[in-house]
């Protein structure tokens, strides 16, 4: 949550290190370190920057992302504009970008998107869309099929801890959970249906059919005085499923583009709000302007999960992503001791603050429980938190990889 301003640059994160641009079509390859603001206006500037080539296998065939020039296309004229240029290349429009980015995906073969880029001149640059995956949990102890049932209710460790639990959320905010869905109807959960979208291809409903973003909700929000299952830090706050993953906690970055989308869309996304990404993939600049825009446009504050893979968080979409509005969460255990698994950073450059992660009991898909660890765990403890205002802290986690002790955030 750095609160300094900095360049951005555009992310040619690219299939086989290419990204088609509007200048001329020009095609540049390499890799280089992509500065991200602290706030982002509606667009953001070019510079000569080196591009960073997508990883290896991460590029989804045949699926691109296309960012409009900044102040090219005028509010409003996004679907029009899209149409005209893809009715010209003869492929298919996927998402229309309106609010955290202004653009669309598209789906067509690469020399079209190149030809899209070069002969467009609205168009600043047509990306490769990328795989995001739920940051997968480090254990799972639920019953196949849907997880454990609970029949007596209990506060988890992790939730006493950062102060949560305590009485039934009164406040006005909502918690905005862009994940694989959420589990609509359980029995221990808030879920607003009128307000939940699913964003994922070939699906209709925000329903969660894989059980991890109905685990980030229960920690978040889950009931507290049912006599069932477990308290979330902010009982009975509402949820609102934005599903951008499959039931296989799989997804493209252009399906959580445009849940980010939805969450700054006027009218829905609100201060007093908060957003919780337990999710990742490879760079993204694409993906990290979003959220940065988002948070600044519509007041909401986001939770972004480090990452569960024992290294830099600057190295993953969209934990990299820093601004006001902004928090990226490590994990730690019961004892405070920085969890093994855990990506980390030097303090606020992304990594924030470490919370509960290990072995964190919470609500599944079909109505169950289950048990699982991870910074996709840890993170909704801090979005929980983040609903009653900012974070105050309470000690420190062990010594990270890199020797950084992070501040254990609790509910202020």
């Amino acid at each position: 949550m750095r609160k300094f301003a900095a360049l951005a640059t555009v992310s040619v994160v690219a299939l086989a290190g290419v990204v088609f641009a509007a200048a001329g079509g020009n095609k540049v390859a390499g890799a280089g370190a992509v500065l991200l603001p602290a706030s982002a206006a509606a667009g953001y500037q070019v510079s000569a920057a080196p591009t960073v080539a997508a990883a290896p296998g991460s590029a989804i065939p045949d699926s691109w992302i296309c960012v409009f020039k900044a102040g090219s296309v005028p509010a409003g004229n996004e679907q029009a504009e899209a149409n005209r240029v893809v009715g010209k290349a003869g492929g298919r429009v996927g998402h229309v970008y309106r609010y955290a980015l202004q653009g669309f995906s598209i789906n067509l073969p690469a020399p079209g998107a190149a030809a899209v880029a070069a002969h467009n001149p609205n168009i600043d640059h047509c990306a490769p869309d990328q795989i995001a995956t739920i940051i997968d949990p480090v254990n799972a102890l639920a019953r196949p099929g849907g997880g454990g049932g609970a029949t007596s209710e209990t506060t988890p460790v992790g939730i006493t801890r950062v102060g949560g639990g305590l009485a039934t959320y009164t406040g006005t905010g909502r918690a905005f959970v862009i994940d694989s869905g959420v589990d609509l109807t359980h029995p221990d959960l808030v879920v607003s249906t009128t307000l939940s979208r699913n964003f994922v291809s070939r699906e209709t409903s925000p329903n969660d059919l894989n059980g991890h973003g109905s685990h980030v909700a229960g920690t978040i929000a889950a009931k507290k005085g049912n006599s069932l299952g477990v308290v979330g830090v902010a009982p009975g706050a509402t949820i609102i499923a934005v599903r951008v993953l499959d039931r296989r906690g799989s997804g493209a970055y252009s399906d959580v583009i445009a849940g980010v989308d939805y969450v700054a869309t006027p009218g829905v996304g609100r201060p007093g709000d908060v957003a919780n990404m337990s999710l990742g993939g490879p760079v993204s600049t694409d993906l990290d302007t979003a959220v940065i825009n988002a948070s600044n446009s519509s007041g909401v504050i986001f939770a972004l999960a480090a990452g569960n893979e024992t290294d830099d968080a600057n190295n993953h979409s969209p934990a990299r992503a820093d601004g006001p509005n902004i928090y990226t969460i490590a994990a730690v255990n019961a004892s405070d001791t920085f969890a093994s698994f855990s990506n980390y950073s030097v303090i606020g450059d992304p990594v924030d603050f470490a919370e509960p992660g290990v072995s964190i009991l919470s609500t599944w898909k079909d109505g169950g429980y289950n048990t699982i660890s991870g910074t996709s765990m840890a993170t909704p403890h801090m979005a929980g938190i983040l609903l009653y205002g900012r974070p105050g802290t309470s000690g420190q986690s062990s010594a990270a990889p890199n020797g950084v002790r992070f501040p254990i955030g609790i509910k202020p």
